[in-house]
């Protein structure tokens, strides 16, 4: 299948576990709580689930005390011939990574369960993308290209022809995503059918954000230029910044005229289970987004806004939100226009803060940004810079002090080494490095995922909710004559 053809079948990726519960519950969901709904899920129809982020991580393992390799281990034995995805463009951790890392993060992924890698490149460089699906590839997984939309004058259609044509050989699937929501349906309708045509013979899927609530009409645009697989979520994770619901979505292609290859009934039991879930931790439930011109303007990610706003309430200036967003839409373009996804959104918008904070522009400048500018995040970024603005930022003390720093590349055995010792596994050893060996040991201590309890009945749902969450060592439960006493074993 090429996604280029005229067939009505449209099939479906879905991205309730990782993007909607990245984009909703800021990657807050536990492996227990994807445990109870997963055969739902599995036996819809989906093509593909996305399951993992290499930024999920850091997050699992010290603040949920989740191991990220069981819950893939989990998911696959449940889900034996689902086939399953990562997102790593890069390893995540908002510095530099030791070049031999990569590899080693995707074999040890590839032996968990992982069949397909989502690879991005925050500035769309082919040579970036093709180093890392080489690295997918040698690890036995099916890489999944991402090109990036973005607004800006440097992304014209010619931009997105030529980047798409220059990855378009490796004949691998190839994502047009819109993480940041800026698609309109009427550039989806001019744009999807230039990125089918450089695409050639590659598969083309779409994926999209509801962030200024257009995401639905704009995957109906992709579907009618020829696109034929597209990326949902299940409600409650699904709309606001979220993608757009399987079920809104599969309505209207199916008024169109198209036939959807889901069975969306096998999915109706996950909306109550992850609303429950929601209402009970106080988590986020997607809701329809209104239009916000001011989003294509700066492009600032729906998870990045609160910690702008943290920022600025840290220095009693939490009242001057909206000039920090005006800020980052200039330090965009001053910086060459670079796409707003990790990690270089997380540089712009921390240097606009930090602009509006200090009443200077570039008075401060963090060390991200003169790395940047040194051409550490991209050589595309040293030519599309302003050039009086670049030269600021590396005429300082500090940027000479970077410049003469070596970026070191030690070998697999050297990390080990500093990380934990020889006898220190592949999956520990990039757990370790990417957290410590006390978060590593806390996490195996909280012991193995259990699914969570969750049920129609009250009454089930508090005994169950304070047997697993609870320290309490017996409940008692009267109603009238009749008693209930459940009490914990001794050791």
């Amino acid at each position: 299948m090429t996604g280029n053809g005229s067939d009505k079948d449209i099939t479906f990726v879905d991205t309730t576990l990782r993007d909607g519960n990245l984009s909703l519950w800021a990657s807050n969901m536990t492996t227990g709580m994807m445990l109870p709904i997963l055969d739902n899920i599995g036996e819809a129809g989906f093509i593909a689930m996305e399951l993992m982020s290499g930024a999920f991580f850091k997050k699992m393992v010290r603040e949920l005390k989740d191991d990220p390799y069981d819950r893939v281990r989990m998911v696959r034995e449940r889900l034996p011939d689902m086939p399953l995805r990562l997102i790593a463009g890069r390893m995540n951790t908002f510095g530099y990574d030791p070049p031999v890392l990569y590899p080693l993060f995707q074999k040890v992924v590839a032996e968990a369960g992982i069949d397909q890698v989502r690879i991005s490149d925050p500035w769309n460089t082919p040579e970036g993308i093709i180093r890392r699906a080489k690295a997918v590839r040698d690890a036995g997984q099916t890489p999944i290209l991402n090109m990036i939309f973005s607004v800006s004058p440097r992304h014209t259609d010619e931009y997105f022809a030529e980047r798409t044509r220059a990855i378009a050989h490796l004949g691998e699937v190839i994502c047009f995503k819109d993480p940041g929501g800026l698609l309109a349906p009427e550039r989806t309708r001019t744009l999807a059918p230039i990125i089918l045509e450089a695409a050639g013979d590659c598969t083309v899927e779409f994926h999209t954000h509801c962030t200024t609530g257009l995401g639905p009409q704009c995957v109906l645009e992709a579907v009618k230029a020829g696109i034929r697989i597209v990326n949902t979520a299940i409600p409650p994770l699904s709309d606001a910044s979220s993608n757009p619901s399987i079920f809104n979505v599969g309505e209207n292609l199916r008024a169109l005229g198209y036939n959807t290859l889901i069975d969306e009934e096998k999915l109706h039991p996950v909306t109550p289970h992850f609303t429950y879930i929601a209402k009970r931790h106080g988590f986020a439930i997607g809701r329809e987004a209104e239009y916000n011109e001011a989003q294509y303007v700066h492009q600032v990610p729906g998870g990045m806004i609160s910690n702008m706003r943290f920022q600025l309430e840290k220095v009693g200036k939490g009242d001057r939100l909206q000039e920090a967003m005006d800020e980052t839409a200039r330090v965009r373009a001053e910086l060459g226009y670079p796409i707003m996804v990790t990690p270089l959104s997380q540089f712009v918008g921390t240097q606009a803060s930090i602009n509006v904070m200090v009443g200077e522009r570039y008075g401060q400048v963090t060390d991200q940004v003169i790395e940047y500018a040194m051409g550490r995040w991209g050589e595309e970024a040293t030519e599309a810079m302003d050039q009086n603005i670049r030269d600021r930022i590396l005429d300082r003390p500090r940027a000479k002090e970077i410049a003469a720093q070596e970026l070191p590349d030690p070998t697999l055995d050297e990390i080990r080494q500093e990380v934990g010792g020889a006898n220190l596994s592949d999956e520990d050893l990039i757990l370790t490095y990417l957290t410590s060996p006390d978060d590593v040991a806390a996490m195996r201590a909280a012991g193995p995922q259990k699914p969570y309890p969750t049920s129609s009945e009250p009454l089930v749902e508090l005994i169950a909710g304070l047997v697993t969450h609870g320290d309490c060592g017996h409940i008692s439960v009267q109603k009238g004559d009749i008693s209930v006493f459940l009490a914990k074993r001794s050791a």
